[in-house]
Order: C-alpha cells, then sequence, then structure tokens
C-alpha cells in the first residue's frame, strides 16, 4: 500500500466509509468532469494553478458519493465528506467576492453586448461571458489567491482530496446552475438580474438580440402581465408592423424573462411544458424561403 510522507512522518491511507445518500458525481469515467464549457472551465482553472495532481486524489472521492453535502452562498462553500474517520470532516471554501464598483462595471460591459444580456436575461450562459468581465478589468472565475479552503481532516495537502471532491461537484452544480458561478463571485442571479434590467430598459436592441419581434414589451412585474393576457395583444397598426423568420438566439427568450405566470399551479416549470414545442416551430423554420 502506498504511504504518504509529511517530513518525517507518514501515515496510510485507509478506505474510506461508506456514505449512505451520499453526492455521487454523475461523471464516473475519464478525466473530464462536468457537461458544460462553463463547469470544465472551473476544472481547468483549477487544474491551472498546478493542483492537477491533487485533485485526482479527490476525483474518486466525488464518484463514490462520499460528500454529505453542498452548500453554496455568497462567496463561500460549506460541506461534509466522509472520510476513513467515523465523523465526516468539515470542508470550508472561501473565495473572494469582486466588489461592487467592479461588479456594475461588468453589468455595464455585459448589457453592451446585446447576446449577452439576452441570454442571461433568459437565464443562460453565454459561451463569451468572460470577454465581458475582462472588458471591465476583472476576472469571473476567480484565481489561485482569490481561493481560501479549510478541511478539519489530518491531510496537509492543499487540496486534500475531501477539498478536491468538493471542487469537482461543485463543477456539476455549475452545469444545472451555472448562476452558482455568479453567487461564489458576490451576486446572486436576482441581484444579477435587477441590474441588467435596469440597463435593458436603455437598449432595445436586447429584445431583437433574443429572437422576439421589435414590440416594446411593458416593464409591469409577471403576474401583472399574466393576469390581463395584455401581452399577447398587439395593438400597433399592420402597416408599420414588419418581422423576419429566423431561428431565435435564445429559446423561449420571452417566456424565461416573464417567469412563472400567477396562474400556472403545476410542480413541472412552464417553460419545461412548451419547450419541445418551440423547439419543433424553430426547426420548421425554413431559412431559405
Amino acid at each position: 500500500m502506498r504511504r504518504y510522507y509529511y517530513y518525517d512522518n507518514y501515515y496510510e491511507p485507509k478506505k474510506p466509509k461508506t456514505v449512505k445518500n451520499g453526492i455521487k458525481a454523475k461523471t464516473q469515467r475519464g478525466k473530464s468532469f462536468g457537461s458544460t464549457w462553463w463547469s470544465k472551465r472551473w476544472i481547468s482553472v483549477l487544474e491551472s494553478f498546478g493542483w492537477e495532481n491533487r485533485l485526482q486524489r479527490g476525483r474518486s472521492y466525488a464518484r463514490r458519493g462520499q460528500v454529505v453535502d453542498i452548500n453554496v452562498d455568497k462567496g463561500n462553500v460549506k460541506s461534509h465528506v466522509q472520510g476513513s474517520r467515523p465523523k465526516p470532516y468539515k470542508v470550508d471554501i472561501e473565495m473572494k467576492e469582486i466588489s461592487a464598483k467592479d461588479w456594475e462595471n461588468a453589468a455595464d460591459a455585459m448589457a453592451e453586448q446585446a447576446i449577452f444580456a439576452a441570454k442571461l436575461l433568459a437565464g443562460e450562459m453565454p459561451e463569451d461571458i468572460e470577454e465581458a468581465f475582462k472588458a471591465a478589468k476583472i476576472n469571473l472565475f476567480p484565481g489561485k489567491s482569490d481561493i481560501k479552503t479549510e478541511c478539519s481532516c489530518p491531510d496537509w495537502a492543499n487540496p486534500c482530496k475531501h477539498i478536491a471532491a468538493v471542487y469537482y461537484l461543485l463543477g456539476e452544480r455549475f452545469d444545472e446552475d451555472p448562476f452558482l458561478i455568479f453567487l461564489l463571485r458576490g451576486r446572486s442571479k436576482d441581484e444579477l438580474m435587477d441590474m441588467l434590467r435596469k440597463r435593458r430598459s436603455e437598449k432595445d436592441e436586447v429584445i431583437e438580440a433574443a429572437g422576439e419581434s421589435v414590440l416594446e414589451l411593458p416593464e409591469a412585474k409577471p403576474e401583472e402581465i399574466a393576469a390581463d393576457f395584455s401581452f399577447w395583444e398587439f395593438k400597433s397598426s399592420s402597416d408599420k408592423f414588419r418581422f423576419e423568420m429566423g431561428k431565435p438566439e435564445v429559446n423561449m427568450g420571452a417566456i424565461k424573462r416573464l417567469g412563472k405566470p400567477s396562474f400556472w399551479k403545476y410542480t413541472k416549470d412552464l417553460s419545461e411544458v412548451l419547450s419541445s414545442a418551440y423547439m419543433a416551430a424553430s426547426e420548421s423554420i425554413n431559412l431559405d424561403k
């Protein structure tokens, strides 16, 4: 059995205790974790710090389900990871938050590029989002000095396998909710959306970039719009109305921006219900005609 040496001491690694209902990684084979560009980017950023060998030690822990829980908040991740001892180890990952001023600059940069704002307002992560942050002279993903970690295990290596396991599972959490990246850097999804909506009112091209007709959308709250259905009515004269058929850059952009309507009482999200219909309609468009 391999022994890990620290100065004049060594320990023989022991098999970790099995965790009931632990969080198992969806990626069970290979080196790559996550399915989206931003989750893969997260892992590649960590590896760029020279942590690749240390991260590998946590890969099996992530796949075995040794992580008991993960709680993400602004600038902080708290987790418990089961090792060979009876009590799970406490893992605390702190990430430096982007300052309020820099967030304003980043929001300005995102709003300047219509497609960035359109996709974010529709709940999607643009592929070139990092360019907007670079334009504001900041980074969305953290640098090595922006991350501080602590684990209650006796392993002095940083990151230890318990912290590394949480890193990998965070990447898969980002797949499910890319806005967790923003949260770790100091802004919740709602806060970011509010920042962009305020800037959206000054940029009509955001609506065009989302693939919608250039109609002036009311600024009422989603429940107010849903209550009278006035947003379905087109009141302008038909001779002034012009549109082009084409696949939208953002699927169901208007519905995602409006949010859940007050009349929708079902557990399944409305956008999920309508997704296949929207996709079928988009695929049926013949752009050559």
